[in-house]
């Protein structure tokens, strides 16, 4: 963007171009914050994307649950269903929008099964209130058949 001192600024011609300016420079600026606000967005579901997947990858950066239905299975079939929540890769726009990685769904010898990550502040009281910052969120992995959804 370019500075002008303000005696020589463009838009100090006459006042019908400084109120010309004045909208165009209000649109330039709302333009300027969108696109900011698009960055950071962007850049902390990147952050969430890669915090997420590494607590599904490895079980480290947060806690991991299975439902009372996926408990239930034997253990042969847990484990293997925890297998493939650690491999799963089948991230579409449909399924995953925010490309954060954190919700799957897939099928496992006859079983609909679910997994999302949600994020709590660091007490496990509320949601975190920056789920892109691991200094103040905990991370929980659910692993779950889907009609427990």
């Amino acid at each position: 963007m370019l500075a002008f001192p303000l005696d020589r600024s463009p838009c100090a011609n006459s006042p019908a171009s400084r109120s010309r300016c004045d909208a165009d420079t209000v649109e330039l600026i709302s333009l300027s914050l969108t696109h900011a606000r698009m960055q950071t967005a962007q850049n902390d579901s990147g952050r969430i994307r890669v915090l997420n997947d590494f607590l599904r990858r490895t079980g480290v950066g947060g806690e991991t649950f299975a439902t009372i239905g996926i408990r239930s299975l034997p253990a042969d079939v847990q484990a293997a269903i925890l297998e493939r929540v650690r491999d799963f890769s089948d991230f579409t726009e449909d399924n995953d929008p925010y490309g954060e990685h954190d919700f799957g769904s897939f099928e496992f010898d006859g079983y609909a099964v679910n997994w999302k990550v949600d994020y709590y502040d660091r007490a496990m009281q509320e949601h975190s209130p920056d789920a892109a910052d691991s200094a103040v969120t905990s991370r929980v992995l659910t692993i779950m058949l889907a009609e427990e959804y």
